[in-house]
């Protein structure tokens, strides 16, 4: 179900980390909390459908740390945001979903222990962290999550449109299906 009330301020960009072709007639974006168990389980499903539609679909990740919720969320944004800047950041985001209660577990040291199974040079990626990009690229993303009415996490907009449904497999396919439609 799509919000015709929670439209996409910010559209997405080249500044945005983004999987799959701009001309894809579907755009799918994300607002997620590294932290947020909700968003490791949408992990999976996004990977899912970003495989199922192909050249249909462009995906679309912006942080959105819920840190008064979730402790370890703007750290683990940070580190996320640390990679990009050294090309990685796609891995270092699956890494964070993926390992997540491993890293939550450990505290903020677990962190750390993506940067080493990521093969990241310490030195580069602790200079990566300091540099200012890190901090600004998550509030801009915050502000725009917050212009954009974003509820919870994780949150998911179809085509510029807040998805109000489940962010199940199903629920966003559906989403996804009816924007390909009314593309068509």
């Amino acid at each position: 179900m799509i919000d015709d009330d929670s439209e996409l301020a910010v559209p997405v960009s080249a500044r945005d980390h983004v999987q799959g072709d701009a001309r894809a007639p579907v755009t799918l974006v994300e607002y997620g909390d590294y932290q947020c168990p909700y968003c490791a389980e949408a992990h999976g499903v996004v990977r899912e459908l970003v495989e199922r539609y192909g050249d249909n679909l462009r995906f679309a990740f912006r942080n959105y740390p819920l840190a008064q919720i979730h402790p370890l969320a703007l750290p683990a944004a940070e580190v996320a945001e640390g990679a990009a800047l050294l090309d990685a950041f796609w891995p270092m985001h699956a890494w964070l979903y993926e390992n997540q209660a491993r890293w939550v577990g450990a505290g903020a040291n677990g962190l750390l222990s993506g940067v080493d199974a990521l093969g990241f040079d310490g030195t580069r990626f602790q200079q990566a962290l300091r540099d200012p990009r890190v901090v600004s690229r998550i509030q801009d993303d915050l502000e725009s999550g917050a212009q954009s009415g974003v509820p919870g996490t994780p949150a998911f907009f179809v085509n510029g449109w807040l998805h109000e449904g489940g962010t199940d497999a199903a629920s966003l396919s559906e989403a996804i299906d009816a924007a390909l439609a009314a593309a068509r």
